[in-house]
């Protein structure tokens, strides 16, 4: 297929669906999956359909998968009917006249194969509609999704399905890919180009495609592909994140981790991760208000005061100026001396009070504002000076007995 590839009503077909693999040996970045023992090789070879979620970052091959194991389980056979749906564009109403087709297909003796595109954004009536039909046979679901599953898909479904995890490509796998794209587009490209345009792909491989496209489109003809024309393309690197999805997660707990490990340059790499990807500064801003008192409290008093004063600095000063503020607040947290002290009295304490919720006062401690409280020993004894010591101490018998 050359670059003025079009289809049969006159439009143009775009460069990255020229190039959808039609084998699995052709998939790039997924090794683990499609070698001789690869599930997805095992599962191609059964021909036996079989449900599946295939959880991946954007570009990483889950629709051409589930259109490659369509093919090799029989694609629009008399054995095989092989239906697509977008989440983003379907409701219950679909996914009825699906499980209904899928059902005469089953009395046809036919097998049903439905492919879910962004299945994590079916709300829960509409995922638990697919169950017993995947329960009783008549429907294989294939969905695919950028979204942990553990969180967007119902249990039931999970266990129903095989979920398939499918990484971001590799420089190596993209740089490949990136050569092989722009021969397609009968251009040559740099060894440099090719390797900046990977790292800027994010793991991207549909990305990293069309930027080749664009940039051959740009390009003077004949020229050799450059850094220039990537950058020019790209502008900014494509980062995987998202500020409701798994990596908002994954970024966050490695800034505290790094943080709690006394790692400056973690703790500023993952910082500024969230703050490029556009995560909100002031929850950037709350987690170390957490972090001064959970991981570094007594240990260094004024972590909690800087802390909250970065807090308010982003609340007032807003971004870009507010990086300043987080890096400054970052950096104190990370080379701070550590300690759980405050945690663990937190939790103890917390303890205490589960197991004696409704331990009395002692007397020597309570209020007395009147005469009569004053006779029933309210407030007894009680000196108000520095380092008062009651004889009987501070907490309530039963907590003192539940101690020992």
């Amino acid at each position: 297929m050359d670059p003025g590839k079009m289809t049969t009503d006159g439009l143009y077909i775009p460069l990255a669906e020229q190039m959808r693999p039609t084998k699995l040996s052709d998939v790039f970045g997924q090794d683990h999956l499609i070698g001789p023992e690869g599930l997805l090789t095992l599962l191609a070879k059964k021909k036996q359909p079989t449900s599946l979620i295939l959880w991946g970052p954007p570009g990483t091959g889950k629709t051409t998968i589930a259109r490659i194991l369509k093919e090799e389980w029989g694609g629009n056979t008399n054995q095989i009917d092989f239906v697509e749906l977008s989440a983003v564009t379907s409701g219950i109403k679909d996914v009825r006249a699906v499980v209904e087709r899928a059902q005469q297909n089953r009395r046809l003796g036919q097998q049903t194969v439905l492919f879910v595109d962004e299945v994590h954004r079916f709300n829960k009536s509409q995922q638990d509609a697919f169950l017993p039909h995947i329960e009783s046979g008549e429907l294989n679901l294939i969905g695919a999704t950028t979204e942990n599953p553990s969180f967007e898909v119902n249990n039931a479904l999970l266990s129903r399905s095989k979920v398939v995890v499918l990484n971001p490509l590799d420089e190596v796998a993209l740089v490949k890919l990136i050569k092989k794209a722009a021969k397609k587009m009968q251009r040559d490209i740099s060894p440099n180009a090719a390797k900046l345009l990977a790292k800027l792909s994010g793991g991207d491989a549909r990305s990293a495609i069309q930027t080749v496209e664009v940039a051959s489109q740009l390009a003077k003809p004949k020229e050799k592909l450059s850094e220039e024309h990537i950058k020019t393309v790209m502008q900014r690197t494509n980062y995987q994140f998202d500020k409701n999805g798994d990596e908002h997660y994954n970024l966050a707990s490695a800034f505290i981790k790094s943080m709690r490990g006394s790692s400056v340059e973690g703790s500023l790499y993952y910082l500024h991760r969230l703050i490029v990807g556009g995560e909100d500064p002031l929850f950037i801003a709350r987690r170390m208000v957490i972090f001064a008192s959970e991981d570094i409290g007594m240990a260094a008093p004024y972590a909690l005061t800087l802390a909250v004063a970065a807090f308010q600095a982003v609340e007032r000063v807003g971004l870009p100026e507010a990086e300043y503020a987080l890096t400054h607040a970052a950096l104190a947290m990370a080379k701070s001396p550590k300690s759980r002290g405050v945690a663990e009295a937190m939790n103890q304490a917390k303890s205490q009070v589960a197991e004696n919720p409704n331990a009395k006062v002692p007397l020597h401690l309570r209020n007395a504002p009147t005469k009569l409280m004053k006779d029933l020993d309210y407030g007894k004894d009680y000196k108000w000076q520095a380092d008062f010591k009651p004889e009987d101490g501070f907490l309530p018998e039963e907590v003192k007995k539940s101690k020992d």
